[in-house]
């Protein structure tokens, strides 16, 4: 049985990609490791003026990472969006392996739909870390889905997704043809945005899973890109 470590920073981010695997690979083994200090002591450095992703941090990633490999752990997902060159020194280390940034496959599902693609954080750090990841070129705007994050926190699911639809007619009215949800939080209004405007909208978990399967081997369904080609 294949066993993935689902390393997390907020507590928000648990549920989504464990519902996208129980549905999409209720095969796969699954650990979660939650530190929610992460994001808080990022935000908090960050609003200071301090380094927020500095050596203390990255050996944070490093440890947790070491831990879930030790636990035999055959692929590692990190779910926060905000901790990118963290992440990729814990792949560098382990190219036996694949260790995922939470965005990596939705930035590359993205760009292979072609188009002007809109952003939408509702933590606002990723909207710094994340729009590099991007190849450049990329025809790319951003928004913060402001309150978002805050009314999930309040546990008012609902103004949380009125909050991401608002901030994705905002890019709509920009000319965007493709919608990407940049936290795991943000999964739960994928429904409320595609109603809402008729756009392909990607997740982050419902392209991390469909990348971990294709990296280990397993065959799973593919999104499509120009052409109706699969991604690879």
């Amino acid at each position: 049985m294949t066993r993935i470590a689902l390393i997390h920073a907020l507590m928000h981010s648990v549920a989504p990609i464990n519902a996208e695997l129980e549905r999409e690979w209720p095969q796969a083994q699954r650990m979660n490791l939650l530190d929610d200090s992460l994001s808080s002591d990022l935000a908090r450095t960050s609003a200071l003026g301090g380094q927020g992703l500095d050596t203390a941090m990255h050996q944070r990633f490093e440890a947790l990472a070491a831990y879930a490999e030790g636990t035999g752990a055959q692929g590692i997902l990190f779910t926060c969006s905000a901790f990118g060159p963290c992440i990729e020194a814990v792949a560098l280390r382990r190219p036996h392996m694949p260790v995922l940034k939470p965005n990596e496959a939705m930035v590359a599902e993205a760009v292979a739909l072609g188009g002007r693609v809109g952003l939408i954080a509702s933590f606002a750090p990723t909207l710094t870390s994340m729009p590099p990841e991007f190849p450049p070129g990329t025809d790319l705007r951003a928004e913060l889905a402001a309150g978002a994050m805050e009314s999930l926190n309040r546990g008012d699911t609902a103004a949380h997704d009125a909050r991401v639809v608002l901030a994705a007619a905002a890019l709509a009215r920009q000319g965007c043809t493709v919608i990407a949800l940049a936290q795991f939080s943000m999964a739960r209004a994928q429904a409320a945005v595609q109603q809402a405007l008729g756009l392909p909208v990607l997740t982050t978990p419902g392209s991390a899973v469909r990348s971990l399967r294709q990296r280990l081997g397993i065959d799973g369904q593919q999104v499509k890109g120009e052409g109706g080609q699969p991604l690879q």
